[in-house]
């Protein structure tokens, strides 16, 4: 992957085939609900495989039923198809 800055069209039109993400400024992000911790915990700990395989990490935030997922390329400054590549993987889950 080239890790090419994407434009606000290229991000509107990628976000159409990829379920419950969202724009969020320089971000795409999602939140997942689960029945508990355990559950959440789980899903984050997944999360993390993915990322160190890919050598891409998404801010992640968890609690207690819930986890929430936002990625960008830092040193592009924005949302590249290293971010859509992760955020697929992540909803494969």
């Amino acid at each position: 992957m080239e890790r090419r800055l994407l434009t606000h069209d290229e991000i509107a039109d990628r976000l159409k085939g990829l379920e419950g993400w969202e724009p969020d400024n320089d971000k795409i992000r999602r939140r997942f609900s689960f029945s508990n911790f355990a559950e959440a915990l789980a899903f984050v700990n997944r999360v993390g495989e993915i990322a160190e395989a890919a050598d891409h990490h998404p801010d992640i935030t968890f609690g207690w039923g819930y986890a929430e997922i936002s990625t960008t390329t830092h040193d592009r400054a924005g949302i590249t198809d290293v971010d859509f590549a992760i955020a697929r993987q992540i909803n494969e889950l």
